[in-house]
């Protein structure tokens, strides 16, 4: 009778212990369904035709940081008088590229006294971004190394820099201008209409012909925020 008893208890056990494993099953999936997919984000890397949503800082030729949408860094250029720009994030399809010459980017200006505007962000930048966080996984951090630089020249002649009421006299190699662009540049000298944007461009030589300025830029440091699967 003790060894029958002995049996009975045993299988009491693991009844009890199955049904407990049957118990916290039915919990996870119960949290599983109430998260749906989104969780999967945080364990599974970016893929081609993904949304997401990627915080990111730009750096000129001298390697400072103009544009970023991390407050921390924000916070800390400003913290030693350096002028940069603050941007929102940007949102984009992995893998996939632009179809207009300029992605335009809602920035806050410091500069006099402080005013919104929208920045140009060239396509091939957009598409180096955007292919750079395939792979990635949220909180992921990378340099991305933009095709622009160098690329980018421009000869400003000192009526061009007249028009912007920009004294040549006072610019010398080194200097940062933010400028005007627009994907249509032949027409915007003369007609008011034309939707332009802003681009930090750094000033590469001064001669009596005018001003060579490089608005391409060497590298951005990216974080992919959040994305979802499509």
């Amino acid at each position: 009778m003790g060894e029958k008893k002995r049996k009975e208890a045993t299988v009491k056990t693991w009844k009890k212990m199955l049904y407990v494993a049957v118990a916290i099953l039915f919990v996870v999936v119960m949290v599983v369904s109430t998260l749906g997919m989104n969780w999967i984000s945080g364990i599974a890397p970016v893929k081609a035709g993904d949304a997401v949503q990627v915080d990111y800082t730009i750096y000129d030729s001298t390697g400072r940081p103009f544009l970023t949408t991390d407050q921390q860094v924000y916070k800390e250029q400003v913290a030693k008088g350096a002028s940069l720009l603050f941007a929102q994030r940007l949102t984009l399809t992995a893998n996939q590229s632009y179809r207009q010459a300029l992605f335009p980017i809602l920035v806050y200006s410091p500069m006099n006294g402080g005013s919104y505007q929208e920045f140009a962000l060239y396509n091939p930048e957009y598409a180096a971004i955007s292919n750079a966080v395939v792979g990635m996984k949220a909180n992921e951090k990378k340099k991305v190394i933009l095709p622009t630089s160098g690329t980018m020249t421009t000869l400003l002649s000192p009526e061009d820099l007249e028009k912007t009421q920009i004294d040549i006299k006072s610019l010398e190699a080194g200097d940062s201008l933010l400028l005007g662009v627009s994907e249509n540049p032949e027409s915007m000298a003369g007609n008011t209409s034309v939707v332009s944007y802003v681009r930090l461009a750094q000033v590469v030589r001064v001669s009596d012909a005018g001003v060579v300025v490089d608005f391409g830029y060497p590298s951005a440091d990216i974080t992919v925020v959040q994305f979802s699967h499509q």
